[in-house]
């Protein structure tokens, strides 16, 4: 039987690693990492560069759409969070954001083999269990 809940993961990877993904995204420099990818289907996206995307798109839609909107914009222009983020990627399989608990646990298997001595600091996983999660912060 499988889970109801689906699940994300997400690395952290040292500045240097960072610079260079963001620059390439297919990863062409990083073998290891690449190969992992793509076995599973998978690419990664920067967690800044998605904040700032959807404040984009909100600015242009109309914020009133986007209720994370003043929460995004405050992260990303801060300084120490904004450091955070461009470390941080989630993995998106297939193209989607979440996934079955099979496809995270192998992705995340050879994820692990990675940290350390190939940029990856880290990799943390997410369900999305709601009780496991923030819950987006109140409009004032």
């Amino acid at each position: 039987m499988s889970s109801p809940l689906q699940f994300q993961l997400r690395i952290t990877a040292s500045m240097e690693l960072a610079n260079s993904l963001r620059a390439d995204p297919s990863c062409a420099a990083h073998p290891a990492l690449r190969a992992i990818l793509q076995t599973h289907h998978a690419t990664l996206k920067c967690q800044f560069d998605a904040f700032a995307d959807y404040v984009s798109e909100a600015q242009k839609m109309g914020i009133g759409n986007y209720p994370l909107y003043q929460w995004t914009r405050q992260t990303i222009e801060n300084p120490e969070k904004k450091a955070k983020y461009l470390q941080s990627f989630t993995l998106h399989v297939n193209g989607d954001e979440v996934y079955d608990k099979d496809v995270a646990d192998a992705l995340e298997a050879g994820l692990s083999k990675l940290i350390e001595a190939n940029g990856i600091l880290r990799v943390s996983r997410y369900d999305t269990n709601p009780a496991n999660n923030p819950q987006p912060p109140a409009r004032v």
